[in-house]
């Protein structure tokens, strides 16, 4: 497949190209027919991430169930493949796409922000280790395993090194050749990690659900459970006894939670990265904006301070939680733990939902404008919040019709009540919060007037009543010597010079202490539930309401959005920080 005249829009490179020069006021005009073929393009390769993606559901699903006659290896086969293939995708897009006479055109500035590919590379670190630990673990007892339940963890491991660079270089590209096969391949990379995420959330949720309810299940929902530990053909020969295959075990359950926001980010970026396939970027209305990222500047440390102490409170609180729960087998330690757990994350949603009302309310006098221009990556961040807080949504209304409906009520299910209708509040007080963010255009530093604010301001500062002093009966301008400029300047549009920036500077930085604090709360609230602390499988109230079969289900469907929420929020928050 040659570069140059292969695809839709590659014949029009060169025209497009000498149209923004010639017209650099008006975006390029493309013909009607490119046009209806572009969404007939983008249409084929969503029916072919779809048809991939419900073929991975259907064998992880299936996978998980011990009456089905589909095996883990089987899924392990099937997501071997989809990984090959996209490396090798990946290794023609680096090598030969790429390198196509004007092939990259523009690139998007808003796509894959430095701390989104940090946040990607600082994941692909742990998956890495995970995918060690996996090597080791299944290494233990290779005599008795397939052997593409070895092959799985190295292939993993190939495909988040090559996945992350081709990242890291190509996130903001708009391709505008080979259109169609870069099309496919973006949702065929899309469509495997989100095939991975599957696997591993089930993997890790049935994980937490056996070592939880081990002891409360009926021996039909034990056997299920015990798939996700060991689910070879004949698990009496393939125990894990020895020491360092228990440590390999154990390190890679725990470090699950990072392969899967590993995954979940991934897909966000190269779903970017389809969308950007064949855009051409109008520069004059597509701003760049070049922020600088300053941690310890334009802040009272308010933030930060609240922040840091509810993270380390937090890290505390899941410490005692999963010893006093884990380890202990007395109620009423149990019971403390749960209140706990509740008390603290009540104060600390009830904090964040006041924050960010205070938040919005000031981005009612922020008189900056509003962004309005077409960004894709913006879009998604959006989509994204409002669709995974309907994990979270979905638990806390789950839990207060139990709650409600339950007749045994005592101080723990007022807790829980209390603490599922605050969930809801955070959530959308958050979300609006953010959203105001996202749509605000940065910081503007018009260097046109530094020179003339800096002598306004010099001037002031020596003697304002002399400045009017000098001024003309009949008149309202200065001296043109005193002050370069040509504009009528009057003693109290002095003292307006110096007050307005002062009240914007403070505007922002109550903004930029909002969003460090809330960072920092979201990052303790991903940290709890991925690392141990649920209280859904602790707490007595819903498990008795529903089942032993249904609330399990429902957890586990709907907590992997709620932690996917808080990752993402932290990401979105840290983009509000660094825009204020």
């Amino acid at each position: 497949m040659g570069c140059g005249r292969k695809d839709d829009k590659a014949s029009l490179a060169s025209s497009q190209r000498a149209s923004f020069s010639h017209q650099p006021h008006q975006p390029p005009s493309t013909p009607a027919s490119k046009e209806v073929w572009k969404k007939g393009g983008r249409m084929f390769s969503i029916l072919l991430a779809v048809h991939l993606a419900l073929l991975a559901c259907t064998l992880v699903s299936s996978g998980a169930f011990e009456k089905i006659a589909v095996h883990d290896y089987d899924v392990f086969f099937l997501l071997t493949v989809m990984m090959l293939i996209v490396i090798i995708w990946i290794i023609f897009y680096l090598f030969g796409t790429s390198r196509c006479p004007d092939a990259i055109l523009c690139k998007d500035s808003h796509a894959g922000p430095i701390w989104l590919r940090g946040g990607l590379i600082l994941f692909a670190i742990f998956s890495l280790v995970m995918d060690v630990f996996k090597i080791g673990y299944y290494s233990s007892f290779y005599s008795c395993l397939s052997a593409i339940k070895i092959i799985y963890p190295i292939v993993q491991a190939i495909f988040v090194v090559v996945q992350t660079y081709f990242l890291w270089v190509s996130s903001k590209d708009c391709v505008h050749v080979h259109l169609n096969v870069t099309r496919c391949g973006l949702m065929l990379t899309l469509t495997t990690n989100l095939a991975v995420w599957m696997s591993a959330v089930t993997d890790e949720s049935v994980h937490k659900a056996h070592s939880k309810l081990k002891k409360n299940v009926t021996d039909e929902i034990f056997r299920w459970l015990l798939k996700a530990g060991m689910r070879s053909s004949s698990p009496e020969e393939c125990n894990c006894n020895s020491q360092i295959c228990q440590v390999f075990k154990n390190g890679y359950f725990w470090l699950y939670p990072f392969n899967i926001e590993y995954s979940l980010f991934a897909s966000a970026m190269v779903y970017v990265m389809w969308k950007n396939v064949g855009r051409f970027i109008d520069h004059h209305s597509h701003h760049i904006h070049r922020l600088k990222f300053r941690l310890f500047r334009r802040t009272f440390f308010v933030g930060i301070v609240l922040g840091l102490i509810t993270l380390v409170s937090g890290l505390g609180v899941l410490i005692l939680y999963e010893v006093q729960v884990n380890s202990s087998t007395e109620s009423s330690k149990k019971s403390q733990a749960l209140s706990m757990y509740y008390v603290f994350n009540i104060v600390c949603l009830g904090l964040m939902s006041l924050v960010c009302i205070g938040g919005s309310v000031i981005y009612r006098f922020d008189k900056r404008d509003m962004d309005r221009h077409k960004n894709p990556t913006r879009t998604l961040d959006v989509a994204l919040l409002m669709g995974a807080a309907l994990g979270q949504y979905a638990i806390s209304y789950y839990s207060i019709v139990a709650i409600v409906a339950s007749t045994p009520r005592d101080a723990i299910s007022a807790l829980n009540l209390t603490y599922a209708l605050l969930m809801i509040a955070q959530h959308t007080f958050q979300n609006i919060f953010i959203i105001e963010g996202l749509h605000r255009q940065p910081p503007k530093e018009d260097h046109k007037h530094d020179s003339h604010q800096k002598d306004l301001y010099g001037l002031t500062f020596v003697n304002i009543s002399a400045v009017s002093l000098r001024m003309p009966d009949g008149g309202s301008t200065l001296a043109p010597s005193t002050v370069p400029s040509s504009e009528a300047i009057h003693p109290s549009d002095l003292v307006r010079s110096l007050t307005v920036p002062k009240k914007m500077n403070w505007r922002r930085k109550f903004l930029r202490e909002i969003s460090m604090f809330l960072l920092l709360s979201n990052i303790i609230l991903w940290i709890m539930p991925a690392f141990g602390a649920r209280p859904q499988f602790d707490n007595n109230t819903e498990l008795n309401f529903y089942g032993d079969s249904m609330w399990p289900a429902i957890v586990d469907i709907c907590l992997p959005f709620g932690i996917f929420y808080r990752m993402h929020a932290v990401a979105s928050l840290l983009e509000v920080y660094i825009m204020s």
